[in-house]
């Protein structure tokens, strides 16, 4: 299903959408270029499932965890280059407690669960627009109209 915004706070709204479906253990992949809006529709979803705290991207830190309706790990694989990398993160043992959100899903498509949520995200020619093509909630597109 495709779903457009037209600015960040968009973006964040449909973040928040998603997180009304969830239920405390999905792995969601985000893909998408530099200022895509991975962060911000990582931020919506971290609202919507009640975090207050300042969520930002991981950059630096590989994963920030945050805690609110379910445990959120939010992962940022910019820096990974390949499955040692992966593994010296701890990614394996997050999987299955709590949602598992990650930023530059390219860099380990390979270890994704088949059954992860995929959302590819790209810009378009208007600056704040984006398409997002979202992949596993099918069950859920009536939601996302």
């Amino acid at each position: 299903m495709k779903v457009t915004t037209s600015c960040t706070r968009d973006t964040e709204q449909l973040g928040e959408k998603l997180a009304s479906v969830l239920h405390g253990k999905e792995t969601i992949a985000l893909f998408g270029d530099l200022g895509a809006g991975k962060t911000a529709f990582t931020r919506g979803l971290c609202s919507g499932l009640g975090i207050t705290d300042g969520v930002c991207s991981p950059t630096f830190a590989i994963v920030n965890a945050y805690q609110g309706k379910f445990p959120v790990y939010h992962f940022d694989m910019y820096r990974i280059t390949d499955l040692d990398d992966l593994f010296a993160t701890g990614f394996y043992d997050y999987i299955g407690n709590g949602v598992i959100i990650i930023e530059w899903s390219e860099n380990i498509e390979s270890e994704l669960e088949p059954d992860c949520i995929r959302i590819r995200i790209e810009k378009t020619d208007n600056e704040n627009e984006r398409i997002f093509d979202i992949r596993g909630l099918d069950e859920y597109a009536d939601l996302f109209r």
